[in-house]
């Protein structure tokens, strides 16, 4: 079996068990069997079980398969991506910054419970994680058109959009009204909540330290890159 089939095979293994560990006839029975703070534990192990193997076929195997697309040539595609890169690291830092109430670590605390009332960075997207994510992959997905690189990359913004989806639908059921009224307030997709009037950005909502960081973060990566990963950035 090639390459490409083992990219593909542990790219869908990696998001089938982040939703099956997760899921409603799944989780709950696991956390009142063994613990909420063991399950964490469990689903991170499960987590890195397929992740790194993915990882590593697709570090000794990159740019396989037949090229479905070539834009490494087109310097806005290339500038694009850049931005999509630097999008991704300041919504993921601020997503640490600044939790979203659909996270585990919102859940322990029982902060997910209480209404909330969103503000900064949670003004964009409830998923700043899964959008941090999404963005990576998809800027990646822009400069890496083989087939093998497609499957790898296109795991992480698959990930965003059914993890994000699935982690509402979950929460609403267990949770109830609060977590509902924090669907009506807010979007998945970047901006939505902004662009139909259900939020307003103001200038306090801004992630300031977010930004330094991401602009610190996408520096670095230009940097060592090359060293890292081996040819142009993204590439």
């Amino acid at each position: 079996m090639d390459a490409v089939f083992w990219i593909g095979l542990w790219a869908g293994l990696f998001i089938a068990t982040h939703l099956v560990v997760s899921s409603s006839a799944i989780r709950p029975r696991l956390v009142a069997a063994i613990g909420a703070l063991p399950y964490r534990g469990v689903y991170s192990l499960i987590s890195f079980a397929t992740f790194i193997p993915l990882t590593i076929v697709f570090l000794h195997h990159k740019h396989v398969g037949p090229m479905l697309w070539y834009l490494r040539g087109a310097a806005p595609m290339r500038w694009l991506a850049w931005i999509m890169m630097f999008a991704a690291f300041v919504v993921f830092t601020a997503s640490l910054i600044n939790p979203s109430p659909s996270g585990m670590g919102a859940e322990m605390s029982g902060a997910a419970r209480s209404p909330v009332t969103p503000r900064g960075i949670l003004k964009l997207t409830r998923h700043p994680g899964f959008v941090g994510l999404g963005l990576f992959g998809i800027a990646h997905l822009l400069m890496n058109g083989w087939l093998g690189d497609v499957m790898f990359f296109a795991t992480f913004p698959a990930l965003g959009i059914i993890g994000g989806t699935h982690q509402d639908t979950r929460k609403v059921r267990e949770l109830g009204d609060s977590y509902r009224q924090l669907v009506a307030q807010t979007s998945i997709f970047p901006g939505a909540a902004l662009w139909d009037g259900r939020q307003h950005w103001t200038v306090a909502d801004t992630p300031w330290v977010a930004a330094a960081v991401g602009a610190g973060l996408t520096l670095l990566v230009v940097l060592l890159h090359p060293m890292l990963f081996g040819g142009n950035p993204l590439g």
